[in-house]
């Protein structure tokens, strides 16, 4: 596969290590050749490095295993997902998720990707819908188009959201970018 269609969550072969892509940057600086930048997470050790490559170049990606799990919370050993098939708990390290684990409150179903019987990836829903629980009053009269007020939502996510949003509602937030999208 060229290294510019490589995109986040696939599982790419480097050097016969496996390494799950956290981010793609397509870059093309003026009348040079096109670059591609990944941060990958090493499966083995879980370290991120850093690798630039030209787009065109080829990339072993890998297939994982793909099945349905359930995040139902974390702790301090990490998080914990139940396969929806067999119902068997397990223990994820917290760096496999980062900042990710902002978008996901009890019981959210996810897809969860495995390498010899680990989790080593995942695909997010494209939106989830999450409490704000602090957020400042609107301001009356304020009619200024494209104003943004701070939101904290019930996981501890921090968003800008219309001022018409007040503490209590739900709220449909992308996964991709952390930003609001409509009142749920």
């Amino acid at each position: 596969m060229r290294a510019s269609e490589v995109r986040r969550g696939q599982a790419i072969l480097i050097d016969g290590k496996l390494y799950v892509v956290t981010n793609a940057d397509h870059n093309t600086p003026g009348n040079l050749r096109a670059k591609v930048q990944f941060k990958m997470r090493d499966v083995g050790k879980g370290t991120i490095i850093d690798k630039r490559v030209g787009a065109t170049d080829d990339i072993e990606t890998t297939n994982l295993d793909t099945r349905d799990v359930e995040y139902l919370y974390s702790d301090k050993d990490g998080h914990i997902l139940m396969d929806m098939e067999s119902f068997e708990q397990e223990t994820i390290p917290k760096d496999v998720f980062g900042d990710d684990i902002l978008y996901l409150k009890p019981n959210t179903p996810l897809k969860a990707l495995f390498h010899e019987g680990k989790v080593v990836s995942y695909d997010l829903p494209k939106s989830v819908d999450l409490k704000v629980t602090d957020t400042q009053p609107a301001i009356k009269g304020a009619t200024a188009t494209n104003q943004q007020k701070d939101a904290e939502l019930e996981t501890g996510l921090k968003t800008r959201v219309p001022p018409f949003i007040e503490m209590g509602e739900i709220i449909r937030i992308s996964t991709e970018n952390g930003g609001y999208l409509s009142r749920a």
